[in-house]
């Protein structure tokens, strides 16, 4: 065997177990995130909507889920939180250097203004879906 062939044999074993470990981080995150999700429903299930970016169905849902299907769901290979922060107001907000309350209250009214606009929408394509 040529030193080539184990050197890419070896950088297969890398990959595979980088991807082990990984996918079991991602369990792991899934896993808080959804726990954290029903807790929050579970207490104020307006504020866990706004917070979490969901509306009613999804949080009846969320309230309603065993332990058992949290847990098998939360061991997809794919996350299940996204970032909300994907725009460049949410980010300057972040990278403003304010005062944490007055930084706050920002994401807040930006979050707020987001899920505002896309209630509208969401509603123009269940209309259009019946």
């Amino acid at each position: 065997m040529s030193f080539e062939s184990e050197m890419g044999s070896d950088m297969e074993n890398v990959n595979i177990s980088a991807n082990g470990v990984i996918s079991r981080e991602i369990g792991e995150i899934n896993l808080a995130y959804m726990l954290l999700a029903q807790k929050l429903v579970k207490q104020d299930r307006a504020e866990a909507m706004f917070r979490l970016g969901v509306g009613r169905e999804l949080a009846d849902l969320l309230a309603n889920m065993s332990l058992s299907q949290i847990v098998k769901l939360a061991a997809s290979n794919f996350l299940l939180c996204s970032f909300r922060l994907d725009d460049r107001p949410m980010f300057a907000v972040v990278g403003e250097g304010k005062e944490p309350a007055l930084q706050q209250a920002h994401m807040s009214i930006l979050m707020a203004a987001r899920q505002a606009q896309a209630q509208p929408q969401a509603q123009m394509r269940g209309a259009s879906a019946a």
